[in-house]
């Protein structure tokens, strides 16, 4: 099996296991990055896998098209289509089938709450985004790009689907410095958020040189010992505290 796929292997199994029993990557309890969900109108789809909240940086409006990498239960899709109501669409793309039969079924709730029907969940890799070229407002995601084994591909995919103009707006984990040849090797802690995120500079990079103008970094913070009540990740102590802290960048097309 070639690497990137043995990598999607090891996260579909472990998000299609989060899914089935609907809690944290990180954490039985929410959220293992700390990062405080906004209103949610459907409260299943909080799920504690997320490490900040791009929606509140997205500055959303009625009509948008948005998409969510890597939507899981839709913790993010939902507040997004509340603000762009019924003119407007969020779809959410996630490569794990258990997560957009969670995702389907939290669909329902929220169309019985809101009387909108303006999300859609799509069965997809975010390195291959299901979507038409520039046809999207706002792409957003929520600790999920750190998971890809081809970043780079990752934002030629989000400038593709956007719209000259067009934003994304993304809260992932990245390295204060480098991890150790132990850690990133470790397959937990790759499904953990920590093993596979980047450098801070170079995920800046990467960004960049997809063609993205006017990066910027919007919050920032540690993620401190959060990041280790996953007990197999705890082996590796306050060292992996001390490397790891989560951003979200916002970037135009």
């Amino acid at each position: 099996m070639e690497e990137n796929e043995k990598k999607h292997a090891i996260v579909r199994d472990r998000y299609a296991e989060t899914a089935k029993r609907q809690s944290s990557c990180c954490t039985p309890t929410p959220s293992c990055c700390g990062a405080d969900a906004k209103a949610q109108p459907v409260p299943e789809a909080e799920m504690g896998l997320s490490c900040g909240n791009p929606v509140a940086f997205s500055e959303l409006k009625p009509g948008d098209v948005v998409v969510d990498l890597g939507s899981g239960g839709g913790r993010d899709v939902f507040p997004a289509a509340e603000i762009v109501g019924k003119t407007g669409k969020v779809i959410g793309v996630d490569m794990t089938r258990e997560m957009i039969d969670l995702a389907d079924k939290n669909a329902e709730t929220y169309r019985k709450k809101t009387g909108l029907d303006n999300v859609e969940f799509r069965f997809g890799k975010i390195e291959e985004l299901p979507v038409e070229d520039g046809s999207v407002d706002v792409v957003i995601s929520n600790c999920v790009i750190n998971l890809s084994p081809d970043k780079p591909q990752v934002f030629g995919e989000i400038f593709r689907v956007l719209k000259p103009g067009g934003k994304m707006v993304v809260s992932d984990i990245v390295l204060k410095q480098k991890l150790p040849q132990c850690a990133l090797e470790d397959d937990i802690l790759y499904t953990s958020c920590i093993a596979g995120a980047m450098l801070k500079n170079e995920y800046l990079n990467t960004a960049k040189q997809a063609g993205f103008d006017n990066i910027s970094i919007e919050n920032e913070f540690d993620v401190g010992n959060k990041a280790l009540a996953d007990p197999i990740a705890d082996k590796y102590g306050d060292m992996i505290a001390n490397f790891v802290s989560s951003i979200t960048i916002i970037g135009v097309k």
